[in-house]
C-alpha cells in the first residue's frame, strides 16, 4: 500500500537510537551526525519505490558528505511477514548498492514510531542542531525516473548545511507503507 509523508514539523528534535548495522557495529545518532546536518532515511529492501531510487540515494548521500551532512538508513519493516527485508538480505542489499552509510535494523520498530516514519523511502533532514528542516521527497520520480528532475532532497540538505533552515515548500515523499508488526 502506498503512503505519503506528512508535512515537515520544523524544529522537531531528532530521536536518539542504538541499532545494529549490517557491518555488525551498533550505531547511535551521534555516530552518524554530520557537522552541518544529518539525514535519517527509512528504507527497505523489497519496496519498488526504494528499488527505483536506491542508486540515486547512494549518489546523493555521497555528494552531501562534502557539505558536512551525515547519513543513515534504517529498516523498520516486520521481517517475519516480509523476509526479503531480513538482516542477511539487508547486508546483501547494502553491498549490492555500495552503501557508504550505515544501514541499521530497527527490529522493535520503536525508532520508526519515534520518528513518525510512514513509508519507504521516508527522509528526515536535520540541521546541525538536530532540528528537523526537511521531510520531503528525493525528487519527482516515483517508480519511474523522471529525466532531469530537480534534486529536491540534495538541494534542501545543502541549504540546511549552509543556513540551518530547510525550504518552506516541500513535496511529500511517497512509497510503500511501513510494515508494522502491530499497527497503532
Amino acid at each position: 500500500m502506498a503512503a505519503e509523508t506528512p508535512v515537515c514539523d520544523f524544529g522537531r528534535k531528532a530521536e536518539d537510537f542504538s541499532l545494529k548495522g549490517t557491518d555488525g557495529k551498533t550505531y547511535s545518532l551521534a555516530d552518524v551526525q554530520g557537522p552541518s546536518g544529518t539525514l535519517v532515511m527509512f528504507i527497505c529492501n523489497h519496496c519498488p519505490y526504494v528499488k527505483a531510487v536506491i542508486g540515486r540515494i547512494v549518489e546523493e548521500v555521497d555528494a552531501l558528505r562534502a557539505h558536512g551532512i551525515g547519513a543513515v538508513a534504517i529498516m523498520s519493516n516486520d521481517t517475519d511477514a516480509y523476509p526479503d527485508d531480513g538482516f542477511d538480505n539487508m547486508k546483501r542489499f547494502a553491498a549490492e548498492h555500495g552503501f557508504s552509510f550505515p544501514y541499521l535494523l530497527d527490529e522493535t520498530q520503536e525508532v520508526a514510531r519515534a520518528y513518525g516514519a510512514v513509508c519507504t523511502p521516508d527522509f528526515f533532514g536535520f540541521n546541525a542542531d538536530l532540528c528537523l528542516q526537511y521531510r520531503g521527497r528525493l525528487d519527482a520520480s516515483k517508480r519511474e525516473r523522471i529525466p532531469d528532475a530537480p534534486r529536491e532532497l540534495f538541494h534542501a540538505m545543502v541549504r540546511i548545511a549552509q543556513t540551518g533552515k530547510g525550504p518552506m515548500d516541500q513535496i511529500a515523499s511517497m512509497g510503500c507503507s511501513i510494515k508494522w508488526r502491530n499497527p497503532a
